[in-house]
């Protein structure tokens, strides 16, 4: 059923149809744009909520981060982030398929109905001309004819008159005459005009209306049709991305998941280990006996009490990390009168048990090192040293082992560059062209300072490390294979380091490091990335890498565009994010 035959006579009702159904969808494009504004808060207040609560670059160090439970919870928010992200992919594509080219579509449908209200109405103008001039020729007809009837019974009443003369007669005979034959073309000229009249509105009302009529009727159902996919995208824009939103959901179960109760206790453990033995039995002193009473008095160590061993004690410190438990010569007791244990009182203490005298000679040692002071170092307590003394044995065992890594990995850099600099002097020797060998001896110079530098601290942190009861086989072995891989220009000539290479170890060197730096450590990796596209990274604080490199993730990416990564050699540096493919540890 067409409009064009059914409502031939509703032309008010049609353009008044037509134009609800603009409205329709001016208001449904409203709707969905208000609904982007929802999506978009939505997602930058979950953008903001995951950045408030994501660790600083400076707290990643902290040790609870290798803790599996702040792991997960970082893990969580990155998920937070990515489906944020996802609910602004979804404003955008609403805005861009729904709310823009159903504008635009709108737009058109206006001009077009616009078009076709213009031709009904100068449809109707014309029938409504041809109308009026029906209608005027009508009333001439009608007023020429009135004429002509009394111009015909004037010209008869002049003929039956007898006083009238043969001129009157025939003058009215002549008027009457000619006025029929002026009411007969206006009857004609009515007649055509009634022909025309009929023919344009038959026109009018069984072809130009309907056939406007009907190409409203299809407008409006091509806007129904349009407004009926905009229905169905509003729901398909979010069904798109539901699949993603889904991973991202998974990922947080995932994260809840890889939470392991006893591995952060097991790194709790790790990182907090002390070393210190548990105190033994309180050896009994029978003042009975005439046991020099000094010499108990002044023995080392002795707790007071189980309160102030377990730390119940705020204002002091656990006796075995303070710096106070070490000996200083006024507290020793005399060597030559040790305390023999009884064997009735249990076993000795586990400092004295074995050796008292040794033990105390290792104490006095301790004690009389120099040390650099400055002003901070008389209102900071326990001072920070080279030899990470301040800390206790497994935990100094740990720092030391890491430094050492450190070294061995800037030396291997340093030999490296040192080979480097001698095939680049070979080449240079035997084709001059290519550059002056000269220009390279304050590098190789350098180099080999450098180097022999890092041997020295390498053999100083070996044997603090040895002293701390730690395994140095390996860390020897490294530095026997740089000794071989190494420039011949930094050894002595007969292949071994010089004498000025090896520190004496009671001439170490207290620094004073800031608090910031006490407890720093590499970075865990979090991942690792491969280079899609080579980069130079001449800017500072770049690195450069090479297409199909594999580099170790030790940041990702805040949102500025860089990630930040480590090669096998140690060097970190920061890389575009766009040039690597990253996958991250889950």
């Amino acid at each position: 059923m067409d409009w064009g035959t059914e409502l031939w006579d509703q032309c008010d009702i049609i353009e008044k149809h037509t134009q609800s159904g603009l409205e329709l969808v001016e208001k449904y494009v409203k709707f969905v744009k208000e609904r982007t504004e929802i999506e978009q808060n939505y997602a930058k207040q979950l953008r903001n909520l995951s950045k408030k609560y994501n660790l600083k670059r400076s707290s990643k160090d902290e040790p609870e981060c290798r803790l599996s439970s702040y792991q997960s919870f970082l893990d969580i928010l990155n998920e937070t982030n990515d489906y944020a992200g996802q609910r602004e992919l979804i404003a955008e594509n609403m805005m861009m398929n729904i709310c823009i080219d159903l504008t635009k579509y709108l737009q058109e449908l206006k001009q077009e109905r616009k078009t076709y209200l213009m031709e009904a109405k100068k449809a109707q103008q014309s029938l409504e001309s041809t109308y009026k001039q029906l209608d005027s020729s009508k009333k001439r007809f009608e007023r020429e004819w009135r004429e002509a009837e009394r111009a015909a019974q004037y010209a008869e009443k002049t003929d039956q008159d007898i006083n009238a003369t043969k001129a009157d007669v025939e003058k009215a005979k002549q008027q009457a005459h000619m006025r029929a034959h002026v009411a007969e073309e206006c009857k004609n000229d009515y007649a055509a005009q009634l022909q025309k009249y009929n023919k344009e509105q038959n026109q009018f009302y069984f072809t130009d209306m309907p056939l406007i009529f009907n190409k409203l009727q299809d407008l409006d159902e091509r806007r129904v049709r349009k407004l009926a996919q905009g229905y169905i995208l509003f729901s398909d824009t979010e069904k798109h991305v539901m699949p993603i939103i889904g991973k991202c959901l998974e990922g947080i179960t995932k994260a809840g998941t890889n939470v392991n109760e006893r591995n952060d206790s097991m790194v709790v453990i790790e990182q907090n280990k002390s070393g210190f033995e548990r105190p033994g039995d309180v050896e009994f002193e029978d003042y009975s006996q005439g046991i020099n009473r000094a010499s108990s008095d002044s023995s080392l160590g002795t707790p007071k009490g189980p309160m102030e061993l377990l730390g119940k004690n705020k204002s002091k410190n656990f006796w075995l990390f303070s710096k106070k438990s070490k000996l200083s010569p006024s507290t020793l007791p005399p060597f030559s009168t040790p305390p023999a244990p009884s064997p009735a009182n249990g076993p000795p203490s586990p400092k004295f048990g074995r050796d008292p005298l040794s033990y105390c000679l290792k104490e006095i040692n301790k004690t009389v090192k120099p040390r650099i002071s400055s002003f901070r170092t008389l209102r900071r307590s326990p001072t920070v040293t080279e030899d990470f003394a301040h800390l206790p044995p497994e935990q100094r065992r740990k720092r030391l082992q890491q430094k050492l890594e450190e070294i061995c990995k800037e030396l291997q850099k340093e030999v490296d560059q040192s080979e480097a600099l001698g095939k680049m002097k070979d080449v240079y020797e035997k084709n001059p062209q290519m550059g002056d060998p000269a220009s390279l001896a304050s590098q190789i110079s350098q180099t080999s300072q450098n180097i022999e530098r890092l041997r020295g601290e390498l053999n100083k942190y070996e044997t603090w490390l040895a002293e701390a009861g730690g395994r140095g086989d390996t860390l020897r072995y490294k530095t026997h294979t740089f000794n071989n891989n190494g420039a011949h220009d930094v050894l002595s000539p007969d292949g071994a380091h010089s004498d000025e290479s090896t520190p004496d170890p009671s001439q170490a060197i207290y620094a004073e490091f800031d608090d910031d730096f006490e407890d720093e450590e590499l970075t865990t990796p979090i991942g690792k990335c491969t280079a899609m596209y080579s980069f130079p990274g001449a800017s500072e604080g770049t690195i450069s890498m090479q297409e199909g490199e594999v580099l170790a993730v030790v940041e990702e990416d805040k949102g500025d565009g860089w990630t930040r990564v480590r090669r096998n050699n140690g060097d970190e540096g920061y890389i575009p994010t766009s040039y690597v493919t990253i996958n991250l540890n889950k």
